[in-house]
C-alpha cells in the first residue's frame, strides 16, 4: 500500500494441555508453549509494529505463589524486547538452582511466565498514543482468583460512549473512556457478578470458603458472561481473555468482521488471527483449522474441556475484505488466489486504457503487498496474448516458421520499476521537508521503462493519494513513458472505516475530494450542506433508526467519473506523460473474494448500525471543520 494506514491488530492464545513434563520429554524444552508463543507472534508481526504484549497463568498454584504474569513493551522492536525480557528473567531464576532436573509443578514455581495458559497481542495504534498503558493485554486484578481477568483484542467499538455511560450506571468508575478498558470492565463486572451468585450457592449447599473456589472454577459459565458482556457492543471484535484460575476464551463478533482461526489436538488449544501462522508454528493442515463462527466463543475451560458456542445470533457474515486485499499476510492458500483473482480482473480495464497496445505496454506493481495481485494481472495479459496468437493461427494458411515465431512470440512485457527504500520514511518529521523527504521514500529502475511506453503500475489500494501524487507518479515520468496507468486492486475507497482500520477522517480519501471536486465543477455544493443538516438532525436518534447520509453525494456521479477526477487531481504541472487510474469494481472483488464480502469503506454500506452513526458524524466533523475522529 503505497499510502501507509494502521490497521488490525493481531492476538495469539496457546493453551498446553499437558503437563510442563511431556513436552520436556517429547520436545527437548520446558519452555515448549513460550517457544511456540514467540513464533506465533513473529508469523503475524505484520499485524502490529506499535506494541506487543504477552501474559500467562499457571494452574493450579499454591496460595502465596504467583499464577499471572504479564510483559509489554513499545519498544521499536516489540516482540524482541518482551522476549528479551522474558529471557532475562529465566535465565537469571535458572543460575540460581541447584538443580535443572525439576518436576512440572517446581519448574511452574520457579520460572516467571512459563504458564499453560498464554496470550499474546500485537498493536496497531489506530487510536490513543504508541504508550505502554495503551498496549494489550489489559490486567484487573482481584484477591479472589477467579475475579482476574486478562483481556486482550483486535478490534474497535462505535459506541464507546454508550457503554461508558452504561458502567457509570451499574455504580463502575472507569479510569478511562476507551474502548478496551470498557470491554474488560463490561466483562469483569458480570465476571464478578458470576462468582458472587455461584458463592452464595455454594454456600447454601455447605461449601466453605476454601471449598467453594475449586467448584467455582467448575460451575463458571463462562458462555453466559460473554452473553451478557457484549449484548450491546457495536463493532468488529475478537478478543480473547484469561480468567485467574485457568478459564480462557475468545469471542467473536456477529458480522465476523474480524478474523479469528483455532486448533485443537491432544496436546494444545491455539488461536490466531490468521491461519497460516497455525500452520506454520504447529506444521499442521489447512484442513485441520477451523474459523471461529461469527458471533461464536471458542471457551477453554480450566479443565482443558473445549466448547464453539454462540454468544450472540450471527448476522449476514461481512468478513473485512481488506483483510484478503492488504492486512493479511498473503501466504494463506485462499488469500493468495483471491489477490491473484483481484488482478486478473483489472485486465479489461488496463487494456481497454492501453487502447489494446500490449506490446508496447510494461507492467509493474508498487511493492510490496501489490505483488501477488500483480501475479493474477499478468498471468490474464499472458493468457490474453496466447489467445490472440492462436486465433491469428488458425486464421492463416501456409505459415512458414518464421511466421510462426512471430505470432507465438508475443509475451507481457515485466520490469520490476519501482523500489521501496522503507527506512526513509522514519525520518520524515518536519513540515517543512516532508515533500522533498516523501519524493524519496521510492525510487525507479531507470531504463527499464522505453520512451513512448505505455507503464502500468498496481497498487492494491489508493487511501489518500499522496504518496502517488507527491512521489510515485513523479519519478515514474522521469522514465518517459507516454502514459501511465495506476491500478488499484481494490475499489475506491469513500467512507471512513469504524472497525479498526484508521480510515477516519472523510477528508483524507482522495475518492471524497475528487467527489467534492464534480459537485463543485457541476455546480451541485449546495447539496453539501443539505447532507449537512440531515446529519446533523439524525445524529443523536436511535443508531438503529440512522442512515448514511453520505451516499447520496456519491450517486450523483458515475464511477467512472470519480476516477477520472482522481487522475486529473493525481497529475500535477510537472507530470509530461498521461495518467489515467483505474479501479477494483465492486462486483469483482466479491467474485474475486466471495466468502469476505464486507465493503464498507468502498459502499457505505456498513455491517452494524453504529457504523452509520460514524460516517455521518465525520461528515459532521468535515462540514465543521473539526479533525476530531467521529467515534
Amino acid at each position: 500500500m503505497s499510502d501507509a494506514i494502521k490497521h488490525e491488530c493481531g492476538i495469539a492464545l496457546v493453551r498446553l494441555l499437558k503437563p510442563l513434563d511431556y513436552y520436556k520429554e517429547k520436545y527437548g524444552s520446558s519452555f515448549y508453549g513460550l517457544q511456540k508463543m514467540y513464533l506465533m507472534l513473529e508469523k503475524q508481526h505484520n499485524r502490529g509494529q506499535d506494541g506487543a504484549g504477552f501474559a500467562s497463568i499457571k494452574l493450579d498454584m499454591a496460595p502465596g505463589e504467583r499464577f499471572m504474569s504479564r510483559v509489554r513493551s513499545s519498544d521499536p522492536q516489540p516482540i524482541k524486547d518482551i522476549f528479551n525480557t522474558i529471557n532475562t528473567r529465566i535465565n537469571s531464576v535458572e543460575e540460581s538452582l541447584p538443580t535443572k532436573d525439576l518436576s512440572s509443578e517446581a519448574l511452574k514455581s520457579a520460572f516467571p511466565y512459563v504458564g499453560e495458559v498464554m496470550l499474546g497481542h500485537l498493536r496497531y495504534g489506530t487510536f490513543g498514543k504508541n504508550t505502554i498503558e495503551s498496549v494489550h493485554p489489559f490486567l484487573r486484578q482481584n484477591n479472589w482468583m477467579h475475579r482476574n481477568l486478562i483481556v486482550a483484542g483486535n478490534f474497535n467499538l462505535t459506541n464507546v460512549n454508550e457503554l461508558f455511560e452504561n458502567l457509570v450506571t451499574l455504580g463502575q468508575h472507569p479510569k478511562e473512556k476507551a474502548d478496551t478498558v470498557t470491554v474488560m470492565e463490561k466483562i469483569g463486572h458480570f465476571l464478578d457478578d458470576s462468582v458472587a451468585k455461584l458463592y452464595k450457592k455454594l454456600k447454601n449447599e455447605g461449601f466453605d470458603k476454601q471449598g467453594a473456589s475449586p467448584e467455582i472454577a467448575k460451575r463458571l459459565n463462562i458462555a453466559k458472561i460473554l452473553r451478557k458482556a457484549s449484548k450491546n457492543w457495536d463493532g468488529g471484535y475478537v478478543i480473547g481473555g484469561l480468567l485467574g484460575h485457568g478459564d480462557s476464551f475468545v469471542l467473536r463478533d456477529p458480522a465476523g468482521i474480524r478474523p479469528a482461526f483455532f486448533y485443537k489436538d491432544d496436546e494444545v488449544v491455539v488461536v490466531a488471527s490468521e491461519r497460516p501462522a497455525i500452520q506454520t508454528v504447529f506444521n499442521v493442515p489447512m484442513e485441520a483449522i477451523q474459523e471461529i463462527s461469527p458471533g461464536h466463543a471458542l471457551i477453554i475451560k480450566k479443565s482443558g474441556e473445549l466448547s464453539h458456542t454462540e454468544i450472540n445470533e450471527p448476522t449476514s457474515r461481512l468478513a473485512c475484505s481488506f483483510e484478503r486485499i492488504y492486512f493479511s499476510r498473503g501466504n494463506d492458500a485462499d488469500i493468495y488466489n483471491e489477490r491473484k483473482a483481484l488482478g486478473r480482473l483489472l485486465f479489461p480495464k488496463i487494456h481497454e486504457s492501453v487502447n489494446g497496445e500490449l506490446k508496447n505496454t510494461v507492467f509493474s506493481y508498487i511493492p510490496n503487498t501489490a505483488e501477488t495481485s500483480f501475479y493474477g494481472l499478468v498471468q490474464r495479459a499472458q493468457d490474453f496474448m496466447l489467445e490472440q496468437s492462436e486465433a491469428a493461427i488458425l486464421n492463416e494458411k501456409n505459415l512458414s516458421p518464421d511466421r510462426l515465431k512471430a505470432l507465438l512470440s508475443p509475451r507481457p512485457r515485466i520490469e520490476k520499476v519501482i523500489l521501496k527504500d522503507v527506512k526513509l520514511r522514519t525520518f520524515i518529521t518536519e513540515d517543512s521537508s516532508r515533500d522533498d523527504l516523501v519524493a524519496h521514500v521510492y525510487d525507479i529502475t531507470y531504463g527499464s521503462v522505453n520512451k513512448d511506453d505505455n507503464l502500468v503500475i498496481i497498487d492494491d489500494s489508493i487511501v489518500r493519494g499522496t504518496t502517488l501524487q507527491k512521489s510515485i507518479l513523479k519519478i515514474l515520468d522521469r522514465l518517459g513513458p507516454k502514459k501511465i496507468v495506476v491500478v488499484s486492486s481494490a475499489p475506491q475507497i469513500r467512507y471512513p472505516d469504524c472497525y479498526g482500520i484508521d480510515m477516519a477522517r472523510l477528508e483524507d480519501l482522495i475518492a471524497f475530494r475528487a467527489m467534492l471536486a464534480l459537485l463543485e465543477k457541476h455546480n451541485k455544493t449546495a447539496l453539501l450542506k443539505s447532507v449537512y443538516d440531515k446529519a446533523k438532525a439524525t445524529i443523536n436518534h436511535k443508531v438503529a433508526d440512522i442512515q448514511n447520509h453520505v451516499k447520496p453525494l456519491y450517486d450523483q456521479f458515475t464511477d467512472e467519473e470519480i476516477s477520472t477526477q482522481i487522475s486529473v487531481m493525481l497529475r500535477t504541472k510537472d507530470i509530461n506523460a498521461e495518467v489515467d487510474v483505474i479501479f477494483q469494481s465492486v462486483a469483482n472483488l466479491h467474485e474475486a473474494c466471495p466468502e469476505n464480502k464486507g465493503d464498507w469503506y468502498f459502499t457505505g454500506d456498513y455491517p452494524t448500525d453504529g457504523g452509520n452513526k460514524v460516517v455521518n458524524q465525520a461528515y459532521i466533523n468535515f462540514y465543521e471543520g473539526k479533525k476530531g475522529r467521529a467515534y
